[in-house]
């Protein structure tokens, strides 16, 4: 079956603070169509201003699927995010509605295109221990043996990016094959049955994004950020090796509330770090192919946003 006769489903991608979600309450409020969040911090309970959720009464005007699955001391993984999200797509497309993801989790995005290599699972002993080294000598230094082990995937992985070294010197350590090498081997995956339209919302102008950035975070600052994160620390039995505790912004506020730094300090590390995620989202987006790139406010963007939803 041609694209043309498929099914459509919308896929707007995006750095963080670019605008996604207006765009995607409006398309769901005017349009036949219902959000699939793509986001690894909103599938948290309790995450609610840090990670830029919509609030109850958004998503009672425009409810989101897999937004609050989990608490944040469980985990998740793209294969689980492609498994619900097709699930998803598949009841929304049943019910006559177009399926619209949207968020900035670029992994899960690419996991539900070109699906996942089938992994070694997750070998606690070996984390520990890698957790253990990180503490003692840093995190820069695990990458530094990353690179001597896969230098594919340490070209990939940002010095800081602690889950993913993590993850990739686990899986050397688990099969003395490197991570790259498990995705190389990746089996060919069905296409889906759907006709899948990629848009990615973004300033074009770099400053204009850092501004949204900035005036974001103290606008989550000023809702209570610094009190939703001690309130999750209050549950006892929180900590920073968490995925869910390694957000952008969380780990800022968390390590403020430790006295390692004040305020003022706590604010531009918060930005600082979500300029740097920003920065690898864009890298990624600009290595996908077959995307519309659109200015969130140019006059042009909304009809075309609505052409992309029409069958």
């Amino acid at each position: 079956m041609t694209s043309s006769l498929l099914p459509r489903v919308l896929c707007l991608m995006g750095p963080t603070a670019s605008g996604k979600t207006a765009y995607a309450m409006r398309l769901a409020q005017e349009a036949n169509c219902e959000i699939i969040s793509v986001d690894s911090g909103m599938i948290y309970r309790g995450m609610d201003i840090g990670t830029a959720k919509p609030t109850l009464a958004e998503l009672e005007q425009a409810p989101h699927r897999l937004i609050d699955i989990l608490e944040p001391d469980q985990a998740y993984s793209a294969a689980q995010f492609r498994q619900d999200a097709l699930t998803a797509i598949d009841e929304i497309v049943a019910a006559g509605r177009t399926p619209l993801l949207v968020g900035g989790t670029m992994m899960y995005f690419k996991v539900l295109r070109d699906g996942l290599a089938e992994l070694p699972e997750a070998d606690t002993i070996i984390r520990a221990r890698l957790e253990a080294q990180a503490k003692e000598s840093g995190w820069p230094v695990l990458h530094q043996r990353l690179q001597e082990v896969d230098p594919q995937a340490a070209a990939r992985i940002p010095p800081m990016d602690s889950q993913r070294i993590q993850r990739a010197l686990e899986v050397w350590e688990q099969t003395g094959q490197s991570l790259s090498a498990w995705h190389a081997l990746q089996k060919a995956i069905e296409p889906l049955p759907y006709d899948l339209r990629w848009c990615i919302l973004s300033p074009p102008d770099r400053a204009e994004l850092h501004r949204r950035i900035a005036l974001r975070f103290d606008q989550m600052l000023a809702a209570g950020f610094v009190a939703e994160v001690e309130a999750l620390r209050a549950l006892g039995h929180l900590h920073l090796g968490l995925p869910s505790m390694r957000s952008v912004g969380y780990r800022q506020v968390w390590q403020y509330l430790d006295g390692d730094y004040d305020a003022d300090e706590m604010r531009e590390r918060g930005i600082a770090a979500t300029r740097q995620l920003a920065k690898r989202q864009l890298t990624w987006l600009r290595s996908f192919t077959g995307a519309h790139w659109l200015n969130p406010a140019d006059e042009h963007t909304w009809p075309f946003l609505i052409s992309e939803l029409s069958a």
